[in-house]
């Protein structure tokens, strides 16, 4: 089964085509991200108007990658939640009018399984069940995964996403939007010990997140370090990243870790834009090394939002006899263990 899938859940076009025998033939993406840099933070209204002029030269783009044609395709999945509303309906309507025009079969993915799912697309991909660590801009949560659709949620953040609290806490040292890349970055060249950041709810019985008081703690080491006229020393600056970094990665570490003992899982899956962090992957690999378990996540470009995994997740559904009506939804919010099982 060839599925084209379509990504449009905030401010990246997405689109790849995906073979349920071959694997992945080919993928796009268009990032906003200089677009919305000007703003500091991603403007609804202009990603959704991106989205409309991007979309469909990306799904000719694909579909000539793959020397394919849109008669050829079987299915088309697209995200319908969650994400920024007037996004979501570009390719929303987008795919489920392809999908009618071509009389196949539609599939509405949500965007977090989607990211859940993307390791799969691996040479080396984990097998059911295993404990999830989604981990992005706009969710950190920790799911026990017995299979598609199987999900139980075990812990979330009561406040700010781990990315999130990256990018505010980057905006706080002056750097630009995205800023948790750039707080990595600069962390790379920071002193270990100079300072020691909270670990925020560690202290305590369960697996849910807070972030907020970090990023205060953040902004209250950053305004003591100013000088006269505002500036901070780019040593000083490194070296809040570091400290910053190490606190969230930290954070992770401890209930990742927990959870794995909890449900004595032995695969550890990491998914979402922060799953790329270098630092996190690092610590990450320790912990799973203590608990005698594996570790599994999708190469850096299938980390962020992107067409790859929407195709394949919708492929798995479609497979198993899913599939839309003719109705149009976009759902901003959208909990996980809403999601039928196959």
């Amino acid at each position: 089964m060839r599925v084209l899938g379509i990504e449009t859940s905030c401010d990246e076009t997405g689109v790849a085509l995906y073979d349920s025998e071959r694997g992945l033939l080919s993928d796009a993406l268009y990032s906003q991200v200089k677009m919305h840099a000007e703003y500091g933070g991603v403007v609804p209204e202009l990603a959704s108007r991106d989205h409309v002029r991007k979309l469909l030269p990306l799904i000719r783009e694909v579909m000539a990658k793959a020397e394919l044609e849109l008669k050829d395709l079987d299915a088309v999945a697209y995200t319908s939640g969650p994400g920024l509303i007037g996004a979501l309906m570009v390719g929303a309507s987008t795919g489920r009018a392809l999908a009618l025009g071509l009389g196949v079969p539609a599939i509405a993915v949500h965007h977090m399984e989607g990211h859940l799912l993307a390791p799969m697309l691996e040479d080396n991909p984990p097998a059911f069940p295993f404990v999830a660590l989604l981990v992005s801009g706009g969710h950190t949560q920790l799911v026990s995964v017995k299979g598609i659709g199987q999900y139980e949620l075990m812990g979330e953040s009561l406040d700010d996403a781990a990315g999130e609290a990256f990018d505010k806490a980057a905006k706080m040292l002056g750097l630009d939007y995205p800023g948790g890349p750039l707080i990595a970055k600069l962390a790379e060249q920071g002193t270990p010990g100079r300072y020691r950041f909270p670990r925020p709810m560690t202290d305590r019985p369960g697996l849910d997140f807070s972030f907020s008081g970090l990023k205060t703690f953040t902004l209250n080491t950053a305004n003591a370090e100013r000088d006269e006229n505002g500036q901070i020393d780019a040593q000083t600056m490194a070296d809040i990243a570091f400290a910053f970094e190490e606190a969230v990665v930290e954070t992770l570490a401890i209930k990742c870790r927990r959870a794995l003992q909890q449900t004595g899982m032995k695969q550890l899956v990491i998914a979402g834009g922060v799953s790329a962090n270098k630092r996190l992957r690092e610590r990450l690999d320790e912990v799973v090394r203590k608990e005698k378990s594996g570790l599994f996540y999708a190469r850096p470009e299938f980390c962020t939002d992107n067409g790859a995994m929407i195709a394949y997740a919708g492929c798995q559904r479609l497979l198993a006899g899913q599939q839309a009506d003719l109705t149009i939804i976009a759902r901003p919010r959208w909990p996980m263990d809403t999601l039928e099982s196959i």
